[in-house]
């Protein structure tokens, strides 16, 4: 088996809002691989880097807002979100949980931080990453899989170098609750200071790392510090993080569907004409109804 390498280190972007609840580094799409093909099956990620808010009685968030063709992932590491979509999907999400919604054919969609949290104020940090679906399941049903941070698959390495929690996929025989359309793993290391993780995926998966906290070390090499992301070559299947304190680690890997992509906003579909639409069925209501 030949080492995966570094291809590159982004640092994080300049952050905005989403909505008015969500400061967001957007890393995908962006430089150096500005279209979704690159990171294929992974087609946006955004990270709300840890932040303390303030308390409100009005919660904030993203209002009713459509999604049609791909699939949303999100990962709560601190803070609570309240969701609902139009096919009768939501609750919360809390500290450790994973929200995994299927938009398929098309949903309305909304989430805010979760009342009684927003009230509190506190620390927030999440991040949402978008996993395409392919051509033959973008009509699917609309569903939702609420994953609570007990479900999750634990790993424990050795030495005390810490455990990886798997949320997709399978780390080492270690099973992940989430079910997928497409091969894709998805998991959270947690270092100890001086502890490492080795991963081995096929040479031909997407790959990619997001350091949330800590600094570490990829092959014993270059070092990669706070929200930073890792884009890893297509070469190679094996590579290893160490972290030089104790440190977390959003390890992301998938095989590409290598399908055309369409997007515009909200959509992603495979052509023009779909795009368009998709754009016809939610002016017609076609996507249901969410106040």
């Amino acid at each position: 088996m030949a080492t995966k390498a570094i291809e590159s280190v982004i640092a994080p972007p300049t952050p905005f809002y989403v909505g008015d609840g969500f400061r967001v580094h957007h890393f995908i799409p962006g430089h150096p691989f500005p279209t979704m093909q690159r990171t294929d099956p992974f087609i946006m990620l955004d990270y709300n880097a840890l932040q303390h808010l303030e308390p409100s009685e009005t919660p904030r968030g993203v209002g009713a807002h459509p999604h049609k063709g791909f699939e949303t992932v999100t990962i709560a590491y601190k803070g609570s979100v309240a969701h609902q979509d139009s096919h009768g999907g939501g609750g919360v999400i809390n500290e450790g949980d994973v929200q995994w919604m299927t938009a398929g054919s098309g949903l309305l969609h909304k989430e805010f931080h979760e009342k009684e949290f927003s009230r509190q104020g506190g620390d927030f940090q999440m991040v949402q990453l978008w996993v395409n679906l392919p051509a033959e399941d973008k009509k699917t049903q609309p569903k939702y899989q609420a994953i609570k941070a007990a479900q999750m698959g634990q790993h424990t390495l050795d030495n005390n170098a810490g455990t990886v929690e798997v949320i997709a996929g399978n780390y080492n025989g270690t099973q992940g609750p989430a079910e997928t359309f497409t091969p894709v793993h998805l998991y959270n290391a947690r270092l100890n200071a001086g502890g490492s993780a080795a991963f081995s995926f096929p040479k031909h998966y997407t790959t990619a790392l997001l350091v949330l906290e800590g600094n570490i070390k990829v092959n014993s090499g270059q070092s990669i510090p706070k929200s930073h992301f890792v884009m890893m070559n297509d070469a190679g299947d094996d590579f290893q993080i160490e972290a030089s304190d104790e440190a977390l680690v959003l390890v992301l890997s998938g095989e590409p569907i290598n399908e055309p992509i369409a997007a515009h906003g909200p959509f992603v579909m495979n052509t023009r004409d779909e795009l368009i639409q998709a754009f016809e069925d939610f002016n017609l209501g076609k996507f249901g109804y969410l106040e």
